[in-house]
């Protein structure tokens, strides 16, 4: 007899709005993040998109590099995303810089953390339109 399928992983979060395009969001029982529609006062949902896929890739790249004996000092992913011209003005390439210092971290080393991040792991990725061109330069320091 065959395991039941697994129960699907479910998230919830909430937003309220607080005035203009001003928005506070958080996942239950977490600090509350600002979001502008405009991007004027705080940063706006398709920056916190970027931000989420840098966030969630660098995670994996942490566990990853951690998994090959490199004893990491630093990581910082900058990330830049190309959207339509016209509505919706959607993504259509996200660029990824990922600069990586620590004893042992070489460039074959970071990027196989990356690659399986964006290819395996990395769940916002996975999310994402799969139209959308994604691509990463790699500096370690």
């Amino acid at each position: 007899m065959a395991p039941p399928p697994p129960r699907p992983r479910m998230a919830e979060v909430s937003m309220r709005w607080l005035r203009d395009l001003q928005f506070e969001g958080s996942g239950s029982g977490r600090p509350a993040v600002l979001v502008d529609g405009d991007g004027k006062v705080a940063t706006s949902p398709v920056e916190l998109l970027l931000l989420s896929a840098a966030t969630c890739t660098a995670s994996d790249i942490v566990i990853i590099l951690q998994k090959q004996r490199v004893k990491l000092e630093s990581l910082d992913i900058s990330v830049r995303g190309t959207r339509r011209e016209t509505e919706p003005r959607r993504y259509t390439a996200i660029a990824f810089h990922v600069a990586v210092r620590g004893d042992g971290a070489d460039e074959v080393k970071v990027r196989r953390a990356i690659d399986l991040s964006l290819e395996k792991y990395c769940s916002v990725v996975a999310s994402l339109a799969p139209d959308i061109a994604l691509s990463y330069g790699v500096a370690i320091g």
